[in-house]
């Protein structure tokens, strides 16, 4: 029968329904096959495979396949009852397999129930040996030693990997093929996205008077053209800064020449937009980067994420959308240059002084740092746009539970140059936990409740491209089945220090995480070091609109975290978009332990991983986001009593959004109730748990904002007039009355989806 089973099951595979296939296996539990790239075979799409090698999918008739099946079935059937009725045997009892060990419920969580592998026509495995936590994090960090990261760093050095380009091709195919050693089931997501690159036959340049630069750096995504307009110097570009230029020299239709540093590229060149700027210069100054000053400098400045000729739709060869541009592209030229280039303009800039003690000064040498409005700059910018084919690999260890709800760990494989820091340790990590968790299952009889997907991602440098093309394509599939996203890029900067940037409903997993890694040649934990200061301060930052987990969190509502360890006297890494971002220069940073500090943060993101895919109830603290709902709703309050004491505003109160914060902190006390008096060995009562868990990220994304126009749609961490931030500094009081009120209904939304039951719901609003 399982020869008939397997055979029927190999005809009926040539035809695909879904990529969640819920199949079931021969205890009758049924389990979902996670595969999330599909492809249709008649729009002439590739079928997944290796990005150099794709087989054409068999055709079948249907017709043919029925009636071949039913032939064999009468043949073996007919076969078996004879063979029955002449071998016929006394039945035997089965030994028992389905025993549970015993586990600690704990506010963590305990060990894992034995569950049977999940996918169909295999044979169900042993019961899980005893493995305490203890045990399961020991196996872990044992598979994740320094030794191991020296051999995998050196392996995934590469002098060159420029998204779409043959050098990131072949990696991808590398990276497909080890998930194909492990046996994770590897698949592919094309995706085919418009890249900007400077012309080679008509290069960027900068005039000023007899001084004429030809960069080799450049900003992707700038607007073309050319501009010319008094040199004004504006410090990092910060609101602040050029508010205080702007008192000095007037600011519309200059060129600013700005540091880089504070704030992203994006956010430099759109603030100088709003002030009537017509270009944007951008150098690195000696003060804020230890960097030679002959050198080049490589970003892009789209305020967004994902190809901008896309917005909110993926880029796929075969999809007719009428063409259509992110809101989030500059309206002015932008150009780097170098600190030496910079030197040379800041000696002529002229104008008045920045005023002593400014800090506005940098240490560039023979430098005064003038504000300048007297000479014109010209600005020229000639990038081209290109189509460049990009791949995302993916491989995946399925849960024996929950399958269908899955970790995300991701880390981009592209870079301008080198890309040392930024793509190489990554996708060290990647490979090495991946190698880690699935020894772990074939070997150690580790048996994870839920799936972990690891990604490499393309085009990573140009604005979390590749990846947010995957959250655009698959958003229905895969914004409710993700648990977490784990951003690997750039985790070793130093070796000091710790950082991270994250979704509050993660604070909790963090800090007992950091309890079990001890930091790099030393013998106290992550914890331990920070001694009797709140860890929060010294660890916690704010998300910003770079970080590669930005979109997971503020544009798919997918808790997210970026980790990085850092020197004591910074928290950037001086050669990000340079080709300086090499193995020695990282060396530097790491007094020559990088594999070792690369194993600490695998050890890092393996421990978060595996407790959220081995516990019974998720890690995710709802708790924690009431903190931060409560100081936003604060600063509304105060706002509006400001402007209806001024008389600018009128009948207007925020007593209903503090009415939502209230059904949130309701919503929060009876989940954690829930948890006291639920039996969380039973599978179904914890995955209704669960769920309600997560629905918090996603339902705090606003429904009443266009993706395309406004794609970070999250109302504390997102980016727009949505937003409670946004609220609280509102100047068009029509515009605030309207954002209250959805922003009001966005929260009580959120702490509705929180309740298991709709005859539950709060209603006190």
């Amino acid at each position: 029968m399982d020869r008939i089973r397997s055979t029927f099951h190999s005809l009926m595979k040539s035809e695909r329904y879904s990529r969640f296939t819920l199949q079931p296996s021969e205890n009758g539990e049924r389990h979902a096959e996670v595969n999330l790239s599909d492809y249709a075979v008649d729009d002439g799409a590739e079928a997944p495979g290796s990005p150099s090698f794709r087989p054409e999918p068999p055709r079948h008739s249907r017709r043919n396949v029925v009636f071949t099946v039913l032939g064999v079935l009468m043949l073996f059937l007919g076969g078996y009852l004879v063979g029955a009725l002449v071998h016929h045997k006394p039945k035997q009892v089965e030994p028992d397999c389905g025993q549970r060990m015993s586990e600690a419920t704990t506010a963590a969580g305990g060990a894992t129930a034995a569950a049977g592998k999940p996918s169909s026509g295999q044979a169900v495995p042993p019961p899980e040996a005893s493995l305490s936590w203890k045990d399961l994090t020991q196996l872990l960090t044992g598979k994740l030693s320094s030794d191991v990261f020296t051999t995998t760093l050196r392996e995934f050095d590469l002098p060159s990997r420029s998204a779409g380009s043959q050098e990131d091709t072949s990696l991808a195919d590398r990276i497909f093929k080890t998930f194909q050693t492990l046996e994770m089931n590897p698949w592919t997501d094309a995706h085919y996205v418009q890249l900007q690159v400077p012309d080679s036959n008509n290069p960027n340049s900068v005039s000023f008077g007899s001084d004429v630069i030809k960069p080799v750096g450049y900003m992707a995504y700038s607007k073309p053209g050319r501009a010319e307009g008094p040199l004004v110097y504006g410090n990092y570009g910060r609101q602040q800064d050029l508010d205080y230029v702007q008192g000095k020299v007037d600011l519309k239709g200059s060129v600013l020449l700005l540091r880089a540093g504070k704030i992203t590229f994006a956010q430099q060149v759109d603030n100088a937009a709003r002030m009537g700027a017509s270009a944007v210069l951008i150098y690195l100054d000696t003060e804020d980067y230890d960097v030679v000053t002959n050198t080049e400098l490589y970003g892009h400045v789209h305020l967004g994420s994902g190809d901008p000729y896309t917005p909110g739709f993926p880029s796929f060869n075969h999809t007719q959308f009428a063409p259509t541009k992110s809101a989030g592209l500059p309206q002015i030229p932008a150009q780097t240059i170098s600190a030496n280039s910079a030197a040379s303009l800041l000696k002529k800039i002229g104008g008045p002084g920045v005023g002593a003690g400014s800090n506005f000064r940098g240490e560039l040498k023979s430098v005064s740092y003038k504000l300048g409005g007297v000479q014109n700059v010209t600005v020229e910018v000639n990038n081209v746009l290109v189509n460049k084919k990009i791949h995302n690999v993916f491989g995946v260890i399925k849960g024996f539970t929950d399958p269908d709800r899955y970790v995300v760990l991701g880390a981009q494989r592209d870079a301008w140059g080198r890309g040392y820091t930024k793509a190489t340790v990554g996708t060290s990590v990647l490979i090495e936990l991946a190698r880690a968790f699935q020894e772990m299952v074939e070997k150690d009889q580790f048996r994870p409740k839920r799936s972990i997907v690891f990604a490499s991602w393309s085009a990573g440098e140009f604005g979390s491209v590749g990846a947010t093309e995957w959250l655009e394509g698959y958003m229905s599939s895969i914004d409710r089945n993700v648990l977490t996203y784990i951003n690997l890029d750039g985790v070793v900067m130093g070796q000091e220090s710790f950082i991270a940037s994250a979704s509050p409903l993660l604070y909790s997993l963090i800090e007992s995480t950091m309890k079990e890694v001890i930091m790099p040649r030393r013998t106290l934990s992550m914890y331990s070091e920070l001694g009797n200061d709140k860890w929060e301060d010294r660890v916690l930052r704010t998300m910003s609109m770079e970080d590669p987990a930005y979109p997971f969190l503020a544009f798919a509502g997918i808790p997210s975290i970026s980790f990085h360890f850092i020197p004591t006297n910074t928290e950037s890494y001086p050669y990000y978009g340079t080709n300086l971002d090499s193995m020695d220069h990282l060396n530097y940073q790491t007094n020559q332990r990088t594999s070792e500090v690369t194993a600490s943060a695998a050890q890092f993101a393996g421990l978060m991983t595996l407790r959220l895919v081995h516990d019974h109830l998720l890690s995710l603290d709802v708790g924690r986001y009431y903190g931060p709902i409560t100081k936003a709703v604060l600063q509304i309050y105060q706002r509006v009593n400001q402007l209806t004491q001024a008389g600018q505003l009128k009948d207007v109160s925020p007593n209903w959004l503090n009415r939502a914060r209230g059904s949130y902190k309701r919503a929060v006390d009876d989940i954690a109730s829930a948890i006291a008096n639920t039996d969380l060995t039973d599978k179904e009562a914890a995955r209704i748990l669960n769920d309600r868990i997560m629905r918090v990220e996603h339902s705090l994304l606003s429904p009443y904002v266009s993706v395309v126009e406004t794609p970070f749609r999250h109302l504390l961490l997102g980016h727009g007039p949505h937003t409670l931030a946004s609220i609280a500094e509102a100047q068009d009081m029509e515009k605030l009355r309207t954002q209250l009120a959805l922003a009001t209904w966005n929260l009580q939304g959120c702490a509705n989806a929180m309740v298991g039951n709709i005859w539950d719901i709060d209603d006190e609003i």
